[in-house]
């Protein structure tokens, strides 16, 4: 599969520590068994809005040449990057998901994350694609699983929902694995809701 490298950029050469620093703000990234969670910045979104090549060098990683993935439009990286000039939304856009192996961090698979902070009742929704590359093997699970556990690790958030479409199969295994239970209709037409509350932690 043909791709692009970067050097390496300062979101992934720190040691696995759980901080890099990005524009003088500490920025947690998340680790899981297989994957780096790193979450968006203004930098890195405007890398990404400039194309593989650029998001390459700012992350360091191999950038496969089909980037980005299915339902990861332009549209929503411009309102991801009008987000982020608050700096409260930091965490609750995107988190690009790398690869972790014998050879370190290495290969973009997907991204995962938010449509910005809870609301007021505390709710947020969460959103994940990855490239078909990866897609059949636990990965967008294992990433849902760790930003669950990250968005409950803050008081304020009393449910996580996911939107997606009835035959999307993989989509809604991913969400029923997560312990996600249906939640009615979506916000729009055929799509369908799912949730998990805080009361129904284990």
């Amino acid at each position: 599969m043909g791709g692009r490298r970067g050097a390496p950029g300062p979101a992934l050469e720190r040691p696995a520590v759980g901080v890099f620093l990005v524009n003088g703000l500490n920025a947690s990234y998340i680790d899981s068994a297989r994957l780096r969670l790193v979450p968006a910045t203004a930098d890195i979104t405007r890398a990404d809005l400039d194309g593989p090549e650029a998001l390459a060098r700012r992350l360091g990683l191999d950038v496969p040449a089909e980037w980005p993935p299915e339902l990861y439009s332009r549209h929503a990286l411009q309102l991801t990057l009008a987000l982020l000039a608050d700096a409260s939304h930091h965490g609750w856009t995107n988190w690009y998901l790398a690869t972790r192996g014998g050879q370190g961090v290495s290969t973009l698979a997907g991204v995962c994350g938010f449509k910005g902070r809870p609301d007021g009742a505390g709710s947020v929704e969460i959103t994940y694609s990855l490239l078909p590359a990866f897609q059949g093997q636990g990965l967008a699970s294992e990433a849902v699983s760790r930003l669950v556990e990250w968005a409950f690790s803050h008081p304020r958030v009393n449910e996580v929902s996911a939107e997606t479409f009835p035959h999307l199969r993989r989509s809604i295994a991913v969400l029923r694995r997560n312990g996600f239970m249906p939640a009615g209709k979506g916000s729009e037409y055929g799509v369908v809701r799912y949730v998990i509350s805080r009361s129904n932690l284990a």
